[in-house]
């Protein structure tokens, strides 16, 4: 079935515009309670970032869902990982995420999420578009749903998430800022941090409603590197705006991405006997982390871009670490979905076990130049890949790469972008082939 809401994460789009405004949202909330209320104790929760529009869509959700006869947990503000934890330990029909992730503020989103804490199938999705086209009804007055508000829901994740740190170990050597991008992790990333141990220098922890992903997070870093070498800190962590993805920054400043990360995350867990085989990434991964990872003899996998297609394939394989250079990590044996926090553990578990410092966990991999280029559309469906002139161009530029460098033209699965990606060894030429390929796509647009 073509879906006429849904994308690869969720449903996003700017506050009062097309899909994002109270009317629809709130039969969105009673589709959804449809859907989903048959599973579990026929409760669901709803968590949202700090963005000043997530209180209007969580009073309408609310409404939709109640009119369905399903209950309402509201956590407030907490990451999108925390929600998927709280919706499986409490054993909820499902979880719904009110974010745009990492985009500004005057975007959101509505993310669903299973029983078990996981994004949902298709076919859910599907089920809930399918309601969508006819009308809203109510049940009765006595059927309808009640809601409540689970007062310890941020005890309980900074807790799960102590608990993916060894209990034999500390961080009181470190000295750590974290960068919360003035989103949901902003009473949660420091605190679990501090409670471990590390001397912790927070920021991005102010949100004002409109400041969520300003020149902060993980999308941005500067700041991060900036206050790293200001404070001498042994290292940065940079989250996005709902926290389940992770940059990080080593004590020189330089940026650690999330191909970096799983190169660290796969050699420490080879080293202990810990890695199932082999590590999944995606389309965008740099060619560099397939090359050092094969070079340690792990296997190495593509999937296509989105964290749901990545833990699709960890499933399919049986593997338990994959992720994307934007830094959604998967680490299956501490966590059911992607989530910035534990993944950032995982690494300082590596620093703090092998005594040696972020830059020096990263050396073995050397990243190739890579050139991406946005291209903004005005039609979402607007298949540019397949233009004749545009694959004309990519076959040109593939003859001057001659078999050592990468091209990858994909259109975005959250904003309307034509996103063009070229990899190889010169960086000049990269970003030169990268500009053609641009440059006649965008006189197509």
């Amino acid at each position: 079935m073509s879906r006429k809401y849904f994308g690869t994460d969720g449903i996003r789009g700017k506050v009062g515009e097309s899909l994002l405004n109270p009317d629809f949202v709130m039969k969105l909330g009673w589709a959804a309670g449809k859907v989903l209320g048959g599973e579990g104790d026929r409760r669901i929760l709803i968590g949202k970032d700090t963005r000043i529009s997530g209180y209007m869509f969580e009073s309408a959700l609310e409404a939709g869902l109640a009119a369905a006869g399903v209950d309402i947990a509201l956590l407030g503000p907490m990451p999108t990982p925390a929600i998927a934890y709280l919706t499986q330990t409490l054993r909820a029909s499902g979880g719904i995420v009110i974010s745009a992730s990492h985009n500004p503020y005057y975007d959101n989103g509505i993310k669903f999420l299973s029983a078990r804490g996981a994004k949902l199938p298709d076919e859910s999705e599907e089920a809930i578009e399918q309601l969508l086209a006819g009308s809203m009804d109510c049940m009765e007055s006595a059927k309808l749903g009640k809601a409540s508000r689970l007062s310890d829901a941020r005890g309980r994740y900074i807790e799960f998430c102590k608990s993916k740190f060894p209990s034999n170990k500390n961080l009181g050597t470190l000295k750590i800022v974290v960068d919360c991008a003035n989103g949901a992790t902003y009473q949660i990333a420091p605190a679990v941090l501090a409670e471990l141990g590390a001397q912790v220098i927070a920021i991005g922890v102010d949100p004002d409603g409109v400041n969520i992903n300003l020149d902060c997070g993980a999308t941005k870093p500067r700041l991060l590197t900036e206050k790293v070498v200001e404070h001498q800190a042994d290292l940065g962590i940079a989250l996005d705006g709902d926290g389940d993805r992770v940059i990080m920054v080593d004590h020189t400043g330089e940026v650690v991405d999330g191909d970096e990360i799983l190169f660290i995350l796969a050699n420490y867990m080879l080293a202990r006997g810990t890695l199932s085989t082999g590590v999944v990434g995606t389309l965008m991964s740099n060619i560099g982390l397939e090359l050092a990872l094969r070079d340690q003899g792990i296997a190495f996998k593509r999937a296509k871009v989105g964290d749901r297609y990545v833990m699709r394939m960890l499933e399919q394989e049986g593997w338990t670490l994959g992720g994307e250079t934007s830094g959604h990590i998967i680490c299956l044996d501490k966590a059911g979905s992607g989530d910035g926090i534990v993944s950032a553990l995982q690494v300082l578990t590596a620093v703090v076990s092998s005594g040696r410092s972020l830059n020096e966990l990263k050396k073995g991999m050397l990243k190739y130049p890579q050139s991406m280029i946005n291209i903004p559309l005005k039609n979402k469906a607007l298949n540019l890949c397949e233009h004749p002139k545009v694959k004309q161009a990519v076959t040109e530029a593939e003859q001057v790469l001659n078999g050592q460098g990468r091209i990858l033209l994909r259109p975005s699965g959250t904003e309307p972008l034509l996103r063009v990606m070229v990899e190889g060894r010169d960086p000049g030429q990269v970003r030169q082939l990268a500009e053609s390929i641009a440059d006649v796509a965008s006189q197509l647009k």
